[in-house]
């Protein structure tokens, strides 16, 4: 198939689709945008494309990155603001590693994308989804999503993202893992860790974390803006594969309190 080019969609039906219901927004608007995106797809019903939504998004998009579309745009977008953005790099992020999918997987599939939402606005609520789903496309676009590699390789059982004062041990396997802790209110990573025993290891955290800088933060400003995010692996996950996935992950989150990627 050629790069970029839509498989099993009428090119030309795609294009009518979208100049009668971009309302002179560009494609990744209207792809990320949920009222734009209905009017869109409705459009394409119209027309007669009765595929899926998710292969006429990405039909769309795929037109749009191949310079196919031929219409001209006219209204600018909004631009993305610290107070969204954190919480929409950590969303994409968990549904990369826990799912498998990409962040085109998601914005195409509005199924996906509402779960997308729901993650976003579990840490920086308030927001619409139009505002979560376009930051993570700006983060794209900035290259700040690199793919990270051996989180790919060594997929989790599953994973987890609540907040820390919401996080009950129970419920944490007592199996290998690797976490995150993060701070919603200063918009950045704290602490990256692996454990061999994700349960021991986060209850150790909460009571008084063994790094001294972590347990200072949650002395003075309490557990209320702190997320947790763990990923819990097979049980025959090695050290080295433990360590592994760790320092990629203090290499893409530069957590404030990993010194050097060193405990």
């Amino acid at each position: 198939m050629e790069p970029g080019r839509p498989s099993g969609v009428n090119r030309d039906l795609l294009r009518k689709a979208f100049e009668s219901s971009h309302q002179g927004y560009s494609a990744d608007r209207v792809i990320t945008d949920p009222e734009l995106n209905a009017a869109f797809l409705a459009e394409c019903q119209r027309f007669g494309l009765d595929a899926p939504p998710r292969e006429l998004n990405r039909a769309l998009m795929n037109l749009r990155k191949s310079s196919g579309l031929g219409v001209k745009t006219t209204r600018k977008t909004l631009l993305d603001v610290d107070e969204y953005r954190f919480a929409a790099e950590i969303a994409i992020r968990m549904l990369e590693r826990r799912d498998g999918v990409t962040l085109d997987d998601v914005l195409c599939d509005p199924m996906l994308a509402v779960g997308f939402d729901e993650l976003a606005q579990n840490i920086a609520p308030g927001f619409t989804p139009l505002e979560y789903r376009w930051a993570a496309l700006g983060l794209r676009k900035q290259r700040k999503l690199e793919p990270e590699i051996v989180s790919k390789l060594l997929r989790p059982q599953n994973a987890t993202l609540v907040r820390l004062t919401e996080l009950s041990l129970q419920n944490v396997p007592a199996a290998p893992g690797v976490y995150v802790f993060l701070d919603a209110h200063s918009k950045q990573a704290l602490y990256v860790g692996e454990a061999s025993n994700l349960r021991q290891r986060l209850g150790k955290h909460i009571n008084h974390s063994d790094n001294k800088m972590l347990a200072q933060h949650l002395w003075r400003q309490g557990p209320k803006d702190v997320v947790t995010e763990y990923y819990v692996l097979p049980g025959g996950t090695s050290k080295r594969e433990l360590r592994a996935i760790e320092l990629e992950q203090i290499r893409s989150r530069n957590p404030r309190f990993n010194v050097a990627g060193l405990q």
